[in-house]
């Protein structure tokens, strides 16, 4: 059994009933007992914040959103019509998207949920009389408030700021300047008593150096969510800088990040633990429904999430990220080692290229043959695996912390050399022949890097974003889209329910 994924149940009690359902490192089970005599343990006090590192599962959610409404991936409508989902992954590849889409609203009610969790534990903690070291823990949980804050203003923008559990009056949309300088408020406030270890008791929990990194993403980001106050580039180094000093390292073998045995990896800074229970189900969005026979898995795949054909073709085919991150080519059957056969009579065959071929409607979208498209193949896919991948997703790590100094570098005007160093300490590892490392990396440089770096990580709209690229056409698949694409809209059913909300410009 892998370490940290066992599973206790704890029931509190306070003045009003709270039931939580709680994982943590220990076995313990809890029954009922009132809060003043509850959290005078390590378990106790640690199965109280549990939730709020279980939800960051929950963080790998937006790939189908943040990546599809990218140029990295596409969800294509397959013939049959699997992947239509009534056109909701049209609009992400048109730019056309609606209030009503349902990917949307999922996401925005998954980082509102996640900050109640946050929010009814944060009052539990300082509620408690047993616990009277609190700053360990709350500091924690206001950490993971602010990381679902910095991905509602990286993806709404305008959004309420919700911190009294016990107010229950309908929150009024704040500013996305307001809210940008809430989180900095918040991780300032924090970045220096919250635990600083790097351990394996602190694995999967916020730390001193996930502070620093969510402080380096917001700094690098300031121009796009607060150009008021201007460019944070210096500011964005010197948290990095703080992250370097820490015992973190990059793997030399970057798939070591993926493996399915992966906790002890030194370079995850902050991570999501999965288990089979509650996993990345990556592996079920991009798999054709025969792959699982050629990779000798015993699960059902849903034929839908691949690479958008121009993101893969942007790779050196030499890089070892290319293989690593995709699933390229002829699925093989092991029982017959001939080519495996799809339900229409065409070869399993995943090629990069692919168009729409059938039933085009008037907007040019039609349906794809079944076995188009680069697959994801960036997590271990374990021999046997027969549930959801316990494989842990890195939510930070350290190679983020190395692209994002360089960037800061070449913005500022600052050390270039420095800069070609770091970018040049992650392509070491992506290639073997040293002609392949930079001279004088530029900013298009370390855009294309970061692309190869962190396919599938969620993280190419919001660089596309910072780098100005994300409103542009995208070859055979999209015009230009509108500015207003920028940010999404905020869900009409939640506008609906809160007269306060207001809804984003344009749409």
């Amino acid at each position: 059994m892998k370490k940290y994924k066992k599973i206790i149940a704890c029931i509190v009690l306070l003045p009003f009933l709270f039931i939580m359902g709680c994982t943590d490192l220990d076995e313990d089970v809890y029954s009922q007992m009132p809060v003043d005599q509850y959290g005078q343990t390590m378990p106790e006090v640690n199965s109280l914040i549990a939730p709020i590192y279980t939800g960051l599962r929950k963080a790998n959610n937006p790939i189908m959103l943040e990546e599809t409404s990218s140029n990295m991936s596409i969800v294509p409508t397959m013939k049959g019509g699997d992947g239509w989902e009534g056109g909701i992954y049209k609009e992400l590849r048109y730019g056309t998207w609606t209030a009503q889409n349902s990917c949307i609203r999922k996401f925005y009610n998954v980082c509102f949920s996640e900050i109640s969790n946050c929010n009814s534990i944060l009052y539990m903690i300082e509620s408690s009389e047993a616990i009277t070291d609190k700053v360990p823990y709350t500091s924690q949980i206001r950490a993971v408030r602010a990381y679902w804050y910095y991905k509602l203003v990286d993806l709404f923008g305008n959004v309420p700021i919700v911190t009294d559990f016990t107010d229950v009056s309908k929150p009024v949309t704040k500013t996305r300047k307001d809210v940008y300088q809430f989180i900095i408020s918040e991780l300032n406030d924090i970045k220096d008593i919250i635990r600083a270890d790097v351990s394996t008791s602190s694995y999967g929990k916020f730390t001193k150096g996930a502070v620093y990194t969510l402080l380096a993403k917001m700094y690098l980001n300031a121009m796009v969510w607060d150009p008021s106050e201007g460019a944070k580039w210096q500011e964005c180094i010197d948290a990095c800088n703080v992250v370097l000093d820490m015992p973190y390292s990059l793997e030399p073998v970057w798939k070591d990040n993926f493996i399915t045995d992966n906790e002890d990896c030194k370079e995850t800074i902050l991570t999501a633990v999965n288990s089979t229970v509650s996993g990345n189900s990556i592996v079920f969005m991009t798999l054709h429904y025969l792959d699982p026979i050629a990779l000798g898995l015993k699960i059902g795949g849903w034929n839908g999430e691949v690479a958008q054909p121009n993101y893969v073709d942007s790779f050196d085919i030499l890089d070892k990220r290319y293989n690593g991150s995709f699933l390229i080519g002829p699925m093989i059957d092991p029982a017959t080692g001939e080519v495996l056969i799809t339900a229409h009579g065409r070869p399993l065959i995943h090629g990069t290229d692919f168009t729409m071929k059938y039933n085009i409607d008037a907007d040019g979208w039609g349906q794809c043959d079944q076995e188009v498209g680069a697959r994801c193949y960036k997590w271990e896919f374990k021999n046997g695996l027969s549930s959801a991948l316990e494989n842990d997703c890195a939510i930070f790590r350290l190679a983020d912390i190395y692209l994002m100094k360089a960037e800061a570098l070449v913005r500022m005007g600052g050390d270039n050399v420095k800069a070609t160093n770091l970018v040049n300490d992650i392509r070491k590892r992506a290639f073997t022949d040293p002609a392949k490392l930079k001279t004088n990396v530029t900013l298009a440089d370390i855009y294309s890097e970061r692309r190869f770096e962190f396919a599938w990580e969620s993280m190419t709209r919001q660089d596309e974003i910072r780098f100005g690229t994300f409103l542009d056409p995208i070859p055979g698949w999209r015009a230009a889209i509108p500015a207003k694409c920028l940010i999404f809209p905020i869900p009409q059913i939640s506008i609906d329910a809160n007269p306060g909300l207001v809804q984003n410009s344009g749409y």
